[in-house]
């Protein structure tokens, strides 16, 4: 089992920035830590993606230039860095974990509970 524990989350005006962390815990490792959000009526999309090994990231379109992601090996924790943040990433954003660089959501078996990012404008 592996869980996975965001925080981070609030409110924050457009072009403002925000850090998501997300915790991992547990006795089953998964190389692949993924970013995705959801917002209302709206299916659940790729944001971001890294591995703990060999440092590969991908990133949605939509995010390209704006957020970053990172690890830190030693806390087991990957953050996202929001930064010039738009209405439209309005979101509950999860982090999860799978053993493939994927994105799209039926390659990952665990994830967090969400956290809740609003940009008002």
């Amino acid at each position: 089992q592996v869980q996975l524990v965001e925080s981070g989350g609030g409110l924050v005006q457009a072009g403002g920035s925000l850090r998501l962390s997300c915790a991992a815990s547990g006795r089953t490792f998964r190389n692949v830590m993924g970013w995705f959000r959801q917002a209302p009526g709206k299916e659940r999309e790729f944001v971001a993606a890294m591995s703990w090994s060999g440092g590969s990231s991908s990133f949605a379109d939509s995010v390209k230039g704006r957020f970053t992601i990172s690890k830190d090996n030693a806390k087991k924790t990957v953050y996202l860095q929001m930064s010039r943040l738009k209405s439209e990433d309005t979101a509950v954003y999860y982090c999860a974990a799978s053993n493939r660089f994927e994105i799209t959501t039926r390659g990952y078996d665990y994830w967090g509970q969400g956290t809740q990012v609003t940009v008002s404008s």
